[in-house]
C-alpha cells in the first residue's frame, strides 16, 4: 500500500510537471549562478517565465523542455541573478526631483555649493527657484567663515543670487537652506517664531542665518511648493526616479510617505498600466485626511500587482546630522540640546487606532534613542488595546540609534527595524561625535542585536538622501567600511546572506508582500536582478564595482545594461 500511495505521489507531481510545461515559457535564463532565498531550494542555473510569473527553476540541463519558437533566452554566462532588489523605504518623488536640481553630495565646501548656485542662477529666469540637495556642513573640508553652528550665513547665496530663490536641502532631508529671496517669499523675518518641532537658526543679533531646521524647513517648503506645482510634471518626476531605480537592479519600492495628490497620480498611472516598476505606499497626511480617506485608498496589487497602498507614515523625530533626532540625553557635541520632537506622540497615538481600525501598518520615522522608545511605546500600548489582532507588523523607519533597554522590544512585540546600511558608513564620521563612543557602541547601527532579539530587518537607502544603489547599501552592510578604511563596529556587520535577504525576503515581509515576491520560486511574480558579479563569493572590495546587468520587472526586460 505504501508503495502504491508512492507511485501515486510520484505520478501526481509528474502530471503537475507535465502541466507547467505544456507551454513553451515566454523567457528562460540559462547558464547563470541563480540565489533564490528559498531555503527549501536555494540555488538553481536556470530559471523559466510565462507571464509574470515563475514557473521552473533547475539545473541548466532542464532549460530545453522549457524553450519554444516563441521563447526569449538568456544565457547569463555564469553571471548571479538574484530576487528583485526592494528598496524598503525612499522617496519616490524625492528622488526624480533630486535627477531635476543641484547635486550638492560630493561639495567639499561650501564655495563649492555658491558656485553651483551662481552657475545655474546665471541660466534661470527670474523668479525661477533654484533647488538641490546633498550638503553636510561635517563633511566639509572646513567651516565656512562667518558660520553659526557650521552652517553659513545666506547673504554669500545673496550675492551671487539676488533674484532666484534657493532651496537646497541638508543631506539627510531634515534640514534646509534658503537664501534672503527664499525667505522674503516665505515670510520669513527676524521676528518669525520657531514652529512646533522646528527652528529657524539665528545668528546673535536675532537675524535668520538661512537654515532651517526640521519642521522650519516647511516654511520655505510651501513656497516652493506653489511655485513647483505650476511648473512641473508630476508624471516626469516618476519617470525618471522609476529609471534610476530600473538601472540601479530595484523592481520594488516601498515609498516612505506620500501626501494624497501624488498618491493620486500613482493611482492612475497604475489604472493605465504607467508604472514600469512595483509601488507600496505609506500615506502621509493628517489625522483628519486619513479619517475620510483610508478606506477608499487602501489599494491591494493594483495595475496588475504594480501598486499598494496599505501603510501610514509619521515622524516622530529628525535625523543625527541636523541634531535633530530626539535622545534621552543631550548631544555630545550639544550639550544644551537633545534634539526634536517633530510630531507630537499623543497625535501619533491617534494614528494608530485609525491604522488598526482601517487595516493598515503604522511606520514611524525614529531616529534617536528617545524617539524610538516613544514610538514602541506607542506601538505596545495599541497592540495591548486589541489583543485581537496579530502579526500587524507595524514598522519602525530607521531605528538608528537605540538605548540597549529598548533592542529586545523589536523582537517581543514583533515590530520591524526598517533600516538603510548605507546610512552606518555614510554617518559614521560624525555619530561618535553626537553620541560619544559609549552610546555609539550600543545602540547605532545595531544590526546583529536586533537580529538577535527576533527582530526582521529591512535594508534601504533613504534615497535621495543616500544613492538608491541597493548595491552600495549591500556593500556597507556586510562591510560597515569607511572611505579611510577603518570599519565602525564591525562586530554588527552582516553576513552576505543575511544582507540579501534584508534587501529581498526581508522587505517583502515588511510590506506582506512575501508570498508573492522577494524569492524565486514558482508561482511568484518574476522580478529578477541580474549582476555582473558574484556578489555573494567576490572579495568584498569588489562589491561596490558590481553592475547590473538586467533588471527584470515582471518577466518583461525594464533595464539592460
Amino acid at each position: 500500500m505504501l508503495v502504491l500511495m508512492r507511485l501515486s505521489l510520484f505520478a501526481f507531481a509528474a502530471a503537475l510537471a507535465a502541466q507547467a510545461f505544456a507551454q513553451p515559457a515566454d523567457l528562460v535564463l540559462r547558464n547563470g549562478k541563480i540565489v533564490t532565498m528559498n531555503p527549501a531550494a536555494p540555488a538553481a542555473q536556470a530559471i523559466a517565465v510565462r507571464g509574470d510569473k515563475i514557473t521552473a527553476l533547475g539545473s541548466d540541463s532542464d532549460a530545453p523542455k522549457w524553450i519554444g519558437p516563441g521563447t526569449k533566452v538568456i544565457d547569463l554566462h555564469g553571471q548571479l541573478a538574484i530576487p528583485g532588489f526592494i528598496e524598503g523605504h525612499g522617496h519616490f518623488t524625492g528622488l526624480g526631483e533630486f535627477r531635476m536640481g543641484l547635486d550638492l553630495r560630493e561639495a567639499r565646501t561650501w564655495d563649492d555649493i555658491v558656485a553651483q548656485v551662481a552657475r545655474a542662477a546665471r541660466q534661470a529666469k527670474p523668479g525661477d527657484w533654484i533647488v538641490g540637495r546633498g550638503f553636510h556642513q561635517s563633511k566639509w573640508d572646513h567651516a565656512p567663515e562667518p558660520n553659526v553652528e557650521g552652517f553659513p550665513l545666506h547673504a554669500s547665496l545673496d550675492k551671487v543670487s539676488p533674484d532666484n530663490p534657493v532651496l537646497l536641502t541638508h543631506a539627510s532631508g531634515h534640514a534646509s537652506f534658503v537664501n534672503g529671496k527664499a525667505m522674503e517669499m516665505a515670510g520669513i523675518t527676524r521676528q518669525t517664531k520657531d514652529p512646533p518641532g522646528g527652528e529657524i537658526l539665528k545668528d546673535q543679533q536675532g537675524n535668520p542665518t538661512g537654515l532651517l531646521r526640521e519642521r522650519a524647513s516647511g516654511l520655505a517648503g510651501r513656497a516652493y511648493g506653489q511655485w513647483q506645482a505650476a511648473h512641473t510634471d508630476l508624471r516626469k518626476i516618476v519617470n525618471l526616479a522609476t529609471d534610476e531605480c530600473l538601472a540601479k537592479g530595484i523592481t520594488t519600492f516601498e515609498d516612505a510617505g506620500s501626501p494624497l495628490p501624488t498618491v493620486d497620480v500613482f493611482r492612475s498611472m497604475a489604472e493605465k498600466n504607467e508604472l514600469r516598476l512595483r509601488m507600496w505606499v505609506m500615506l502621509r497626511t493628517s489625522n483628519q485626511q486619513l479619517e475620510l480617506n483610508l478606506d477608499k485608498y487602501r489599494t491591494l496589487g493594483a495595475g496588475g500587482d504594480h501598486l499598494t497602498i496599505r501603510a501610514i507614515k509619521r515622524q516622530i523625530d529628525g535625523a543625527l546630522g541636523s541634531r535633530g533626532a530626539w535622545l534621552l540625553e543631550p548631544y555630545t557635541d550639544k550639550p544644551d540640546s537633545v534634539g526634536l520632537a517633530t510630531e507630537d506622540p499623543a497625535d501619533i497615538r491617534k494614528t494608530a487606532e485609525l491604522a488598526i481600525q482601517h487595516g493598515y501598518q503604522l511606520c514611524v520615522h525614529a531616529i534617536g534613542d528617545r524617539a524610538n522608545r516613544e514610538t514602541l511605546d506607542i506601538f505596545e500600548q495599541a497592540f495591548r488595546a486589541h489583543p485581537e489582532q496579530k502579526d500587524l507588523r507595524w514598522r519602525v523607519e530607521h531605528a538608528q540609534h537605540l538605548s540597549a533597554a529598548d533592542i529586545p522590544r523589536f523582537g517581543k512585540l514583533g515590530v520591524i527595524a526598517a533600516m538603510q546600511g548605507v546610512h552606518c558608513t555614510s554617518d559614521a564620521p560624525y555619530v561618535l561625535l553626537r553620541l560619544g563612543p559609549k552610546r555609539a557602541e550600543e545602540g547605532a547601527y545595531v544590526w546583529q542585536k536586533l537580529m538577535k532579539s527576533g527582530a526582521v530587518v529591512g535594508n534601504g537607502t533613504d534615497t535621495p538622501v543616500e544613492d538608491v544603489s541597493p548595491l552600495a547599501s549591500f556593500y556597507a552592510s556586510v562591510s560597515r567600511k569607511l572611505k579611510d578604511g577603518s570599519v565602525f563596529y564591525p562586530d554588527q556587520r552582516m553576513s552576505r546572506e543575511e544582507a540579501l535577504k534584508s534587501y529581498t525576503w526581508n522587505n517583502a515581509y515588511a510590506a506582506f508582500e512575501e508570498k508573492v515576491k522577494g524569492s524565486l520560486e514558482p508561482g511568484k511574480l518574476a522580478d529578477i536582478t541580474v549582476l555582473s558579479r558574484d556578489i555573494m563569493t567576490i572579495p568584498e572590495d569588489q562589491i561596490p564595482a558590481t553592475d547590473v546587468v538586467y533588471t527584470i520587472v515582471g518577466g518583461k526586460i525594464a533595464f539592460q545594461r
